[in-house]
């Protein structure tokens, strides 16, 4: 139901403006929203009120209803309806005042980012007796913007402080020139000759703050651009506009834009081979649409008008400059810390490139689709081992990266080498994990943390700093340890242990000189009747473990020698062995190094001053 009303609304400036406003009302049976506009135009830094009405049948199912809860919203995604109280955007900056069926919304301070649709909402005391009031209240917060018209016959122009949405009739202004309030100015427009040194900037009164962007009033011909700097993504449409002015009574006969020059001609856009069928402007309108864009697109894009006088032709310099790029996008991460109404976590597709008409966004779950047309999806709980991905509708090739708790992290130590006592160490920490992890560091059996951030460094070390440290990686998504053990080293000891390694070495040094003198003793041969050489080729083989890289040869002792031979026996000890001639007869595993020739056919003999005998250890 629709019908239209006239009101008295109050600005925030102190006086009351006419209003014509629109009352929608939509309901259900009993069930009903009634907002007093449909659309709201205020000015950035002010306070805006959004009133309401609802209705709801008093008993349902021979039972009373309640009204138990009451929110405004606009944001609302899977299921979820964001209570603008718990929304940090709006942090300190709401309020409601609901009562006897009617509610409320105000906002102060106003900012550019609140433009959106506000839809009030109320939940009863039965299973289905929730209800939203739809369309809502669409917001705009304007942006002010000084336009100028030349005026015919005269080197004067007409000013006006226009805004990108219509504020209410007989509002105050305030004008600025180089900065200064030009005195007794106070309605929309402004008559001013031409003055290249004059900045010309407005503001609504009472929000004095909230001011326009200066223009020069420079002489009739002038092109101003709305933007001079666009970003948009690879494969949208992109719209610039512009305006322009020109001295009285000289007629436009062609206007265009242009990106290159060919021969000192400039190339119009239609007519250049890479925008072909991609560009749209009208003759009369300075404005320009390309569809499709290409990372080529990107350039300086200028408009050029050319009017019915020999020397009447005007390029807007500089132009507006076109970034064309992939969306690179990224998903930032937050949760709502007000508990009292709700709780809630708000995954947003972020770009560097801010895109002025904010494209239609697809969000994916596991990469199945669950979220169409919005920036945002809010979620109640979540399961940490779910992945989020946002994508450019239409453009779905381009994903983020996906949302998941920190992997299993990993620690370094630096210094790598001995720890020792009265030095530092860092201790670094990393994790793959989106949004990126968070560090803290504790020591094991210890409850508070000893350090945050991703390096931990211990000075002056101590022995009591040993032990095992554990770091924590964290973000919204989960957490995950790694514990690593230090070991602290103290400087006496580990002199101690210095100088006692030096004893072994000399103790080893000198046993091996005295085993050697032994062994010299040991290879000289006696002279007494009764010594028998030995053929080692006719010897039995030594055990297989014992063949790789020495050769060994098995020695008999003769029971009948009178003087004793020495020899450096492995540390396998003797080995008894039956023998047919004496059953004790004792052997030991002795290799034999010998430089004498050999004879076929006579009895080896070992030449005794080459006779050497070397230990075997046992393996």
């Amino acid at each position: 139901m629709r019908a239209a009303a006239m009101s008295l609304a109050a600005t925030t400036s102190g006086f009351l403006v006419l209003l014509l406003t629109v009352t929608v009302m939509h309901s259900l049976g009993d069930w009903g929203v009634t907002y007093t506009s449909p659309h709201i135009c205020a000015v950035k830094g002010s306070t805006v009120e959004i009133r309401c009405t609802y209705t709801y049948p008093l008993r349902k199912h021979d039972r009373e209803t309640t009204v138990e809860k009451t929110l405004w919203f606009s944001k609302q995604s899977n299921d979820i309806y964001v209570d603008l109280r718990t929304d940090p955007d709006y942090s300190g900056r709401v309020d409601y005042r609901c009562g006897n069926n009617d509610c409320i919304l105000r906002i102060t301070d106003l900012r550019k980012s609140d433009s959106a649709v506000y839809m009030f909402r109320f939940i009863t005391n039965h299973q289905r007796g929730t209800y939203t009031g739809l369309p809502g209240v669409t917001l705009f917060v304007a942006d002010l913007q000084v336009s100028r018209s030349p005026i015919r016959d005269s080197r004067s122009v007409e000013l006006k402080c226009q805004s990108s949405c219509p504020l209410p009739d007989h509002q105050p202004y305030v004008w600025y020139s180089n900065g200064r309030i030009i005195e007794g100015q106070t309605s929309q427009s402004y008559l001013s000759h031409f003055d290249s040194l004059n900045k010309i900037s407005c503001a609504v009164s009472g929000h004095e703050k909230s001011t326009s962007p200066s223009v020069l009033v420079k002489a009739p011909w002038d092109v101003t651009y709305t933007s001079t700097q666009i970003c948009a993504f690879e494969g949208s449409t992109v719209e610039m506009h512009c305006s322009y002015t020109y001295p009285p009574r000289i007629r436009v006969a062609e206007t265009f834009w242009f990106t290159k020059m060919k021969d000192n001609q400039f190339v119009e856009l239609k007519a250049d081979q890479d925008y072909h069928g991609r560009v749209e402007y009208s003759k009369k309108s300075c404005s320009l649409t390309i569809k499709s864009l290409k990372k080529t697109d990107s350039a300086e894009y200028k408009f050029r008008f050319i009017t019915n006088q020999e020397l009447g032709k005007y390029t807007g310099e500089p132009g507006v400059t076109l970034s064309v790029s992939d969306p690179q996008l990224q998903i930032r991460v937050r949760r709502s810390t007000v508990n009292q109404f709700s709780t809630w976590t708000e995954l947003t597709c972020h770009s560097n490139c801010q895109h002025a008409d904010y494209p239609s966004y697809v969000w994916y779950k596991n990469r199945i689709r669950v979220e169409e047309k919005k920036r945002y999806l809010h979620l109640q709980t979540f399961d940490p081992s779910d992945t989020y991905y946002c994508a450019v509708k239409e453009q779905e090739r381009f994903h983020s990266p996906a949302v998941y708790p920190p992997k299993p992290p990993s620690v370094s130590v630096s210094p790598s080498a001995e720890i020792v006592e009265g030095r530092s160490v860092n201790l670094t920490c990393s994790s793959d994990a989106n949004p990126a992890a968070t560090y803290t560091w504790y020591k094991e059996n210890e409850d508070s943390p000893k350090a945050s951030g991703q390096i931990f460094t211990i000075t002056d070390l101590r022995t009591e700093h040993s032990g095992n440290y554990y770091c924590e990686a964290q973000n919204t998504r989960g957490r995950d340890t790694f514990t690593i053990s230090l070991n602290v080293v103290a400087e006496a000891w580990r002199s101690a242990v210095i100088g006692t390694a030096s004893v072994v070495f000399l103790t080893i040094i000198l046993l091996s000189i005295v085993l050697l003198i032994r062994k010299k003793s040991s290879s000289e041969p006696s002279s007494e009747p009764g010594e028998r050489s030995v053929n080692s080729e006719q010897l039995p083989p030594s055990p297989p473990e014992e063949q790789e890289g020495l050769h060994y040869a098995s020695v008999r002792f003769l029971r009948n020698q009178t003087d004793n031979i020495y020899a450096n026996i492995r540390a396998a000890g003797l080995h008894r062995h039956k023998d047919k001639e004496d059953e004790t007869v004792e052997y030991a595993a002795v290799k034999f190094n010998s430089s004498a020739p050999r004879t076929s056919g006579e009895e080896t003999v070992e030449d005794p001053s080459v006779l050497y005998s070397t230990v075997s250890k046992m393996r």
